[in-house]
């Protein structure tokens, strides 16, 4: 009988040192003797797996005079191991037809792969290796280094766009990490060393700081066998908390920027609000902001702002709203107005502004707001349909905070949304004196001065 075999059966027939908590969605909770938190969630529509690992931490948890440090970790957890030096789990994985990833938030940093079902042990055995026994090399960490500052030289310091967005979030917040850029500023960026990394890597990769989710065509007790196998041999770390973070303090003032740069070819407006994110057992603000995110619109011209500003009236060109509700401490609205030709910035904010007290005064359409729950609810479905969105959709709540109950409970939560709550939320968190407003635009033609 094979090792595999023999840790299956023994798994069945012993009384589990952790039980499974079988969800009537078909997801099974357990947790492991090391504190590592499983989750599985089943889906036999195809021999496929997706086998995910997530660390509570993130950009908002790096030490003061690091910032980039989590991303960068992220980037140098791919250097390898003694078991699988610089690059082999990559081209194991390829070879055996998976794909990978992994991304760095503010709140967390995940890793995954996909593949076909039968290789979900592969996959466990090197990720475990990797959460305990990364290696790093000085020259691994001068090359990456120099990765991470490429990486913002591409798709921040070149991009005017996204200069301006890092300018308006860190005006936002006063005092929380979430206004530090994930990837970094570029002059702590540059200091980052070896040191530094395998701190942070030693202090918040362990067993008992992490999540293992996994979707696809697996049933709860082999994935539990084989991560008792596996990551159940990962030593805790001792040192592991929740990460304390500097508190927000309360808005008194609104705030504004303009953002200046030559390479603009499309000026526009962008507010971005302090609201609520979804909270531990009571989800309903949450639920009423994302409505009106998607009432206002995600840029297309059937949504109230896109008909009003874009068809009716003419001032815009695009008009949008987005909100993302999962966070662990706090949440952005964020609403953006690119004007027509012809059409000041200060015109598009104004017309902005009549839109939003408009909604509020008058409410939402009825058949509009019908129209949008039906489609967060069509959203949903096409989620349950990709076994990485489920998988994602987990891993990203339970890092922040939330329950497998509060995930159950979120599409009821958004049912139940009506036209007096989104108004509601309007009112209350809409609020300019929690909120930035900047102007993105090319800078004024300067008129030379006569010399004579």
């Amino acid at each position: 009988m094979s090792r595999l075999a023999l840790t299956l059966l023994l798994a069945a027939l012993a009384l589990p040192r952790a039980a499974l908590a079988l969800g009537d969605d078909g997801v099974t909770t357990l947790t492991l003797d090391n504190g590592l938190d499983v989750v599985v969630i089943e889906d036999h529509t195809a021999p496929a797996v997706t086998h995910m690992v997530w660390y509570r931490v993130g950009a908002a948890d790096e030490p003061p005079g690091q910032s980039g440090i989590a991303h960068f970790l992220e980037h140098l957890m791919f250097k390898g191991t003694e078991a699988m030096p610089d690059g082999a789990f990559s081209r194991l994985i390829a070879a055996n037809g998976g794909t990978e990833n992994a991304f760095t938030s503010w709140d967390y940093t995940a890793y995954f792969q996909t593949v076909a079902a039968d290789r979900l042990g592969l996959m466990m055995t090197h990720e475990a290796d990797r959460m305990a026994n990364l290696r790093l090399s000085p020259e691994d960490v001068e090359t990456e280094r120099g990765v991470i500052l490429e990486e913002r030289a591409q798709r921040t310091d070149s991009d005017p766009g996204a200069l301006f967005a890092e300018q308006l979030r860190a005006a936002l917040f006063l005092n929380h990490p979430y206004g530090v850029p994930i990837i970094g500023w570029r002059h702590e960026m540059a200091e980052l060393d070896r040191a530094a990394a395998l701190d942070f890597y030693r202090r918040h990769y362990a067993p008992n700081n992490a999540i293992l989710v996994v979707a696809g065509d697996v049933t709860p007790e082999t994935v539990r066998a084989l991560a008792e196998e596996t990551y159940g041999q990962m030593p805790v770390a001792p040192d592991v908390a929740p990460q304390l973070r500097p508190a927000e303090p309360p808005h008194r003032a609104e705030r504004r920027i303009v953002f200046e740069d030559a390479r603009v070819a499309r000026p526009y407006v962008a507010r971005s609000y302090l609201v609520p994110a979804r909270a531990p057992g009571d989800q309903g603000d949450a639920a009423a902001l994302l409505v009106l995110a998607e009432l206002l619109g995600r840029g297309g011209v059937t949504d109230r702002l896109g008909a009003a500003l874009q068809l009716r009236d003419g001032i815009a060109l695009y008009a949008g709203a987005r909100y993302n509700p999962t966070a662990r401490d706090a949440a952005t609205f964020d609403i953006f107005v690119m004007p027509n030709e012809g059409v000041t910035l200060a015109e598009a904010e104004a017309a902005l502004d009549r839109e939003l007290a408009a909604l509020v005064e008058a409410g939402p359409d009825p058949a509009r707001l019908s129209r949008i729950k039906a489609r967060l609810r069509a959203d949903r479905v096409y989620d349950l349909d990709r076994i990485q969105s489920r998988a994602r959709q987990f891993g990203v709540a339970l890092s922040t905070g939330l329950s497998p109950a509060d995930i159950a409970a979120w599409p009821a939560a958004i049912d139940a949304v009506t036209a007096e709550d989104v108004v509601d939320a309007a009112q209350r968190f809409l609020d300019r004196d929690a909120a930035v407003t900047g102007y993105l635009r090319a800078p004024a033609p300067q008129i030379a001065e006569a010399t004579q």
